[in-house]
């Protein structure tokens, strides 16, 4: 993987840039659609590509738990699996063990309001009867299958492992995510489990580089040069990082991108000394290749930690934020530093009938729209709106139709994914600002 830097964001950490992968160029800032079992749910492939997007999202734990990964391996990995020609990333499933764990049953998401009591944690390790699937060690994680109550343990080894075997062309270190209404001292512990879980899943990455260099199915005929891994860390850096070749002209497998995961809450001495471990962290000479910003956000104060990150993380490498995608979040995080995002919400809103439009969000099961014959947006160039009236896709939401998730998705991935595109230019043109408070000032009318 490589990312260049197109044009910085005056005065601010934004960036436009490209992130070059075996799949495929990503121009960033880009949101990344998120196809949690190795589909978009309700949307083919080529409806996801036909409105803009550029990469998708698959989900660690629940790809493990169904079909399983050594299954995707067999299928050709995950972008042949689910026919998607374009870059792939994978999550760590450290956001899962939060949701299983000590989020579980307490409608707590990646956002949420600090000020509300009712979100508040009880300390992970006491001994009441709540409800929960994960329970969190320091080597790792045990959980119960929401599937078939089956009991799995994962450590950080095994999820890289994981990832490497589902063959994303971007993946993520295994990490523990926290909620903001965590005390100070539960956010020093996890994050320091992290920081070592990090540290693991760098080694154990690494390590599966150099084993795949090593096969013949790799390195047809030379794999005597990587015949121990015990060979010179000098030799073995620079093997890893040149361009690898069979010698017949063919360039052989790419290795998947290892990024970092960055915690910390809503504490800045934490967030910052984080972004710092996890930038500086290496094995044999191996760093990560980029990063994400992890953790369960309280809305007043994101910007502040993604911020906070982000004037500590380094320039010259890519970073996600992980599981955020609302509009107004968008323009906070590109200006603050952030390459890529993830979120759910495009398809979970369509799936419901949420639909998103520049005046803002419009629930299409609304009387109002039974009989409105304009499309969702006139001037918008989507497969819905092109051939569909609001008042169809009203009948179809009130009549339990599945094509109406599928058009309300199509419609909503299209939005966010151009909306990022057009932040994209407006940085590339020097008008971020102005766009900026001319969207924003519609969209919250």
């Amino acid at each position: 993987m490589k990312f260049k830097i197109e044009k910085r964001l005056e005065g601010k950490l934004g960036r436009a840039g490209i992130i070059e992968t075996p799949h495929g160029i990503i121009e960033t800032p880009a949101f990344v659609v998120v196809g949690t079992k190795g589909t978009v749910k309700s949307v083919n492939p080529e409806q996801v590509r036909d409105a803009g997007a550029q990469v998708i999202l698959a989900n660690t734990y629940h790809l493990y738990l169904q079909p399983g990964d050594e299954a995707v391996k067999k299928m050709g990995g995950l972008n042949k699996m689910m026919n998607w020609p374009g870059p792939s990333m994978t999550d760590s499933g450290g956001f899962q063990v939060f949701s299983l764990g000590a989020a579980y049953k307490k409608g707590i998401s990646k956002v949420i309001q600090i000020t509300n009591p009712s979100m508040l944690i009880p300390e992970r390790f006491d001994d009441s009867d709540a409800p929960r699937l994960a329970k969190i060690g320091q080597d790792g994680v045990s959980f119960t299958s929401h599937l078939d109550g089956s009991v799995h343990y994962i450590t950080p080894e095994k999820s890289i492992q994981i990832q490497h075997n589902l063959g994303a062309d971007m993946i993520f270190a295994f990490d523990e995510c926290t909620s903001p209404s965590e005390d100070f001292k539960y956010q020093e512990e996890a994050l320091e489990r992290t920081h070592a879980w990090a540290k693991r899943s760098l080694q154990e990455h690494y390590k599966l580089k150099v084993e795949s260099l090593k096969s013949e199915e790799n390195y047809k005929g030379h794999s005597d040069i990587l015949q121990n891994v015990g060979m010179s860390e000098s030799g073995k850096r620079s093997f890893l990082e040149e361009e690898r070749s069979d010698g017949k002209g063919e360039t052989l497998r790419s290795f998947p991108a290892l990024f970092g995961i960055v915690q910390g809450g809503r504490e800045e001495v934490l967030r910052k000394k984080s972004a710092q471990v996890i930038s500086e962290m290496e094995v044999d000479g191996q760093k990560f290749d980029g990063f994400g910003i992890g953790g369960s956000f309280a809305k007043e104060d994101m910007s502040t930690a993604v911020k906070w990150v982000n004037e500590v993380l380094p320039e010259e490498k890519p970073r996600h934020l992980l599981g955020i995608g609302e509009p107004e979040d968008l323009f906070m995080g590109i200006e603050a530093g952030v390459d890529l995002f993830d979120c759910v919400l495009p398809t979970r809103l369509g799936r419901n009938g949420t639909i998103y439009t520049k005046a803002g969000k419009i629930h299409i099961m609304n009387t109002e729209f039974r009989l409105d014959l304009e499309p969702i947006e006139r001037d918008c160039e989507c497969y819905t709106c092109k051939n569909y009236t609001k008042a169809y896709l009203a009948h179809l939401f009130h009549g339990k139709e599945m094509l109406g998730g599928t058009l309300a998705s199509i419609h909503n991935i299209h939005f966010i994914v151009n909306l990022v595109k057009k932040i994209r230019q407006s940085i590339l043109d020097g008008n971020f600002d102005e766009y900026k408070n001319e969207f924003l000032n519609e969209y919250s009318k």
